[in-house]
């Protein structure tokens, strides 16, 4: 089982590069964890106080994984040896489906780069 600091690595931090695979589940996951609230949420009478509760949960861990898609986003274009800042095409309507496939599926750069000696690693190990 991976250690808390290396899940806190690959969802929050910037540093180093994730594969494809890395980046497919990671992003899975946090889907996952963004639909349960959506779905207590469907689940309760509207306007009710606990349809207020599971709105406000929905919103603030939609925040957490929009930081974990970019921060997931940032490490795959790292992979590939391109700066982090090109994930802002993930805000792009249409280009954002482009950019995600080509995320999943391009293979990143064999060996070390500017962004870390390994995959799946910050940049500092």
């Amino acid at each position: 089982m991976p250690e808390k600091a290396d899940f806190i690595w690959l969802f929050f931090k910037t540093s180093g590069r994730v594969s494809r695979a890395a980046y497919f589940l990671g992003g899975l996951l946090v889907a996952l964890v963004q639909a349960f609230p959506l779905y207590r949420f469907t689940l309760v009478p509207e306007g009710s106080a606990e349809s207020n509760m599971w709105s406000f949960v929905f919103f603030l861990t939609f925040l957490a994984s929009l930081w974990s898609n970019i921060v997931l986003a940032v490490k795959r274009l790292h992979d590939l040896d391109k700066p982090g800042i090109a994930a802002l095409v993930l805000f792009v309507p249409v280009v954002s489906i482009i950019a995600f496939l080509v995320l999943c599926l391009f293979p990143g750069q064999p060996g070390s780069n500017r962004y870390g000696s390994r995959t799946n690693a910050p940049a500092d190990r």
